[in-house]
């Protein structure tokens, strides 16, 4: 009540300028004054009365005289009625005060509300919504035989042999079988096109093959001197990584293919991933090393120099994950050893945090549309566990499998994972859920003062 008799009084004579509402947010925001104060009217007071109650009036109450008598009490009560003295209040308002005006109206403060609604938690399902067999495929944690492509294609290498499976339709088809001397298949990708896949070879040959002829195109010779276990493309520059440690840089477009060489590995390279920039490459390794690699300081003539050298896990390092929302933030994986989910800043080589999962870590997957980060695991639970990301907060876990999951593959609209293992399964798993409808464009603005005509 006193809040709202200081505006009245206060603003009384900006009122006349302005809206009342806008003069209140805006005497809130800039003044320091106590509001809890009581400011009195002083028209609305009468001083004499005041001074009599202060000075004399309580004389008789709180030291009666003597010499007072019924007759005299009797006469001083009817005097006080006539004089209108029998109030209590010494300070008084003249009229009654104005309700108080909320700094923020009702209907902002019910849209405020609206806004901030907490988003309702989504469903995440405990099972797979599909399971396949995947006979012959290698128990191997140092490959990566499981790709899905932007045409909605997932391709998985079962031994010597390379199937096509169409998640439109669910028709598979069988794209190469490898003959035992270049076999078995060690590691597929497809390339941004979504047509054309390379596949590594275990006698240290890449192949490429275009998948909507079956027909191969060209294989690259040279690069390795064993099998090639870990594949990324960047643009047309096929990046491959080999048991022998080195990563190559291919240039598919012409004949001397080898454009770049890193060598930082002592052991095979079991991981490689480039940024979505397409500047900095990701690689991890049977040494427990993880490498930060600067495509801008890349030369063909020198092993180029990494531009990171990271030693902190203590087992190998395969899994690998670039953030989709923050372009210098990877996440690693350690093997059996070491169990641990590590996330780095790619420009310092800081490590910002480590979670100890309690198992090996096969595979990372981030999600597109939320903050949340998918690991594959081994021994003991061989399970599927969503992180909330930054507080790596347990969302989910997702068992199945009755043996390591050691490769996932994430669907173009990001909201399926495939997973395989070497139980011989491919599961699918609507883990990131149902994709969003795509909002429609909003109208531009409507021009002010359109219908008019303009001045020349």
């Amino acid at each position: 009540m006193e809040t709202g008799m200081i505006h009245s009084s206060a603003s009384s004579n900006k009122t006349q300028l302005r809206c009342p509402l806008q003069e209140h947010l805006l005497q809130r925001r800039n003044s320091r004054e106590n509001l809890d104060r009581f400011i009195p009217n002083r028209s609305a007071m009468d001083f004499d009365y005041a001074h009599y109650m202060l000075t004399e009036g309580k004389k008789g109450k709180e030291n009666p005289s003597a010499n007072s008598s019924p007759s005299r009490e009797a006469y001083r009560k009817q005097l006080a009625e006539t004089f209108n003295m029998n109030r209590t209040r010494i300070l008084a308002f003249k009229n009654k005060p104005p309700t108080p005006v909320e700094a923020i109206p009702n209907d902002f403060s019910s849209a405020a509300h609206q806004v901030k609604a907490v988003k309702p938690r989504r469903h995440i399902p405990q099972t797979s919504e599909r399971t396949l067999d995947a006979p012959d495929i290698m128990d191997d944690y140092y490959l990566n035989l499981l790709d899905w492509g932007s045409s909605n294609v997932l391709s998985i290498a079962l031994g010597s042999t390379v199937y096509l499976w169409d998640a439109t339709d669910g028709n598979t088809s069988e794209l190469v079988t490898v003959d035992e001397e270049s076999g078995p298949v060690t590691s597929v990708k497809w390339a941004p096109d979504g047509k054309h896949i390379a596949i590594g070879l275990n006698n240290s040959e890449v192949q490429l093959w275009d998948s909507t002829a079956n027909r191969l195109l060209r294989t690259l010779r040279g690069g390795h001197a064993s099998r090639v276990g870990a594949l990324d493309w960047n643009n047309h520059v096929l990046t491959t990584g080999g048991m022998d440690g080195q990563i190559v840089n291919n240039d598919v477009r012409v004949r001397a293919h080898i454009v770049e060489t890193y060598r930082g590995h002592q052991q095979e390279v079991c991981g490689l991933k480039w940024s979505a920039s397409g500047q900095q490459l990701a690689s991890g390794g049977n040494d427990n090393l993880l490498h930060i690699w600067d495509r801008s300081v890349a030369s063909s003539n020198t092993p180029t120099q990494w531009l990171h050298r990271l030693e902190d896990h203590t087992a190998a390092v395969k899994a690998l994950a670039w953030c989709p929302f923050q372009g210098n933030l990877l996440a690693s994986g350690g093997g059996g050893g070491d169990r641990c989910i590590k996330f780095w800043n790619t420009h310092t080589g800081a490590c910002l945090n480590s979670v100890d999962t309690g198992s090996q870590v096969c595979a990372l997957l981030w999600n597109k549309n939320e903050r949340e980060l998918l690991s594959s695991h081994g021994f003991t639970q061989n399970q599927l566990t969503l992180w909330k990301y930054p507080s790596m907060v347990k969302i989910a876990e997702l068992t199945g499998h009755t043996s390591r999951v050691l490769f996932m593959a994430q669907s173009p609209d990001g909201c399926t994972v495939a997973s395989a293992a070497g139980d011989e399964t491919l599961r699918f798993w609507n883990v990131f859920g149902t994709p969003e409808v795509a909002k429609p464009a909003p109208k531009a603005a409507a021009e002010p003062f359109a219908h008019l005509n303009r001045i020349r």
